[in-house]
């Protein structure tokens, strides 16, 4: 029951996002600055390898793929949340999730290291 319901949130959601989006809506400039002050934080992140669709890549790389995600979804995009669970946790196409792997090898979902970045972030 709880997943019908949580499907049926979804997909009012995305009624929602895509009406908004048919309206041109973008964020507002305030989460639109976060979004870039987030890619940013990505691009400075040269101790981390940004793993996507099994191969490697460097903040430089994945900042520029993180940009080019968000200009191609900015229309459908409320705010910095939308931003890391549309562009920034998983591969449109194969739907595999992306992964950030630090020096020591350790590996976890770029999704996971995106929030905790964007809670530091909106915690200055």
């Amino acid at each position: 029951m709880r997943l019908i319901v949580r499907n049926g949130l979804r997909h009012l959601l995305f009624a929602l996002v895509l009406l908004a989006g048919i309206a041109g809506a973008t964020p507002p400039p305030k989460e639109d600055q976060i979004i870039l002050a987030l890619i940013q934080r990505v691009e400075a992140r040269t101790d981390l390898v940004f793993v996507r669709n099994g191969s490697d890549h460097n903040a430089a790389e994945a900042a520029t793929h993180l940009r080019s995600k968000y200009k191609y979804f900015k229309v459908e995009l409320i705010d910095a949340e939308d931003f890391i669970e549309r562009c920034g946790s998983r591969s449109e196409l194969t739907r595999k999730a992306y992964k950030v792997r630090t020096a020591d090898g350790t590996v976890r979902d770029a999704g996971d290291f995106l929030r905790e970045e964007l809670r530091a972030l909106r915690a200055h």
